[in-house]
């Protein structure tokens, strides 16, 4: 058989979770997997907050008011939500939903809150990352450096990264990012080895019972 006729068994996509504390890198992951990973779409959260000078509507988030943020979730239009620093966010249902069942792998970069939320709802769905800072004094570097909050922005995400970095015992996979590139080729890693589990792939019975009538001669 020429390798133009094997036909791949269906998957059903899977959900990855990024969660970090502000400042530990999930952003820049998740930016360099979308970047680089094929066959992952972003989900894109809706949010009250202000918009940053480097952000794109609709890109990085959908910027909504708070009406219409309550609006969503009074009729249980979002998978998850949650209040962040004061500040409403959540992920639609809808996109995410036509994207497993198309086979398609959906990147979140989300906080604790709405990863519990989310593996209450679709577990099986669920694959889930913590990455932590090398150190809090690494951490408080990266958050000034950063130059997109001001100060008391800044001092009030460290009072919660403890709480945030307190919760890594809920997630199936924790990575210190102290280098990028090793943290990315770990979380890579993590991704591909779940693409590969038996019950994401959807169509493997009929693949193997169809392998196994071919004739060996």
């Amino acid at each position: 058989m020429a390798m133009a006729d094997l036909v791949r068994p269906a998957r059903r996509g899977l959900m990855l979770i990024l969660s970090s504390p502000s400042g530990a890198g999930k952003s820049t992951l998740t930016r360099t997997l979308c970047q680089r990973e094929s066959n992952l779409d972003l989900s894109v959260s809706v949010t009250t907050r202000p918009r940053r000078p480097s952000e794109i509507d609709g890109v990085h988030y959908r910027f909504i008011d708070r009406a219409e943020f309550d609006e969503l979730r009074r009729h249980d239009d979002l998978l998850e939500a949650a209040e962040v620093h004061g500040n409403g966010y959540g992920t639609p249902r809808k996109p995410v939903d036509a994207a497993l069942s198309a086979g398609r792998d959906v990147l979140f970069d989300i906080d604790w809150q709405g990863t519990l939320q989310i593996l209450e709802r679709a577990r099986e769905d669920v694959v889930t990352v913590f990455i932590l800072p090398p150190s809090m004094a690494e951490l408080r570097s990266r958050l000034v450096r950063r130059a997109e909050d001001a100060p008391e922005v800044i001092a009030k995400r460290l009072g919660n990264a403890r709480d945030e970095i307190a919760r890594w015992s809920v997630y199936d996979y924790v990575i210190v990012n102290d280098d990028l590139s090793t943290a990315y080729e770990s979380v890579r890693a993590i991704l591909v080895a779940e693409r590969l589990k038996r019950v994401r792939a959807t169509g493997m019975a009929a693949f193997v019972e169809n392998l196994l009538a071919e004739p060996t001669n």
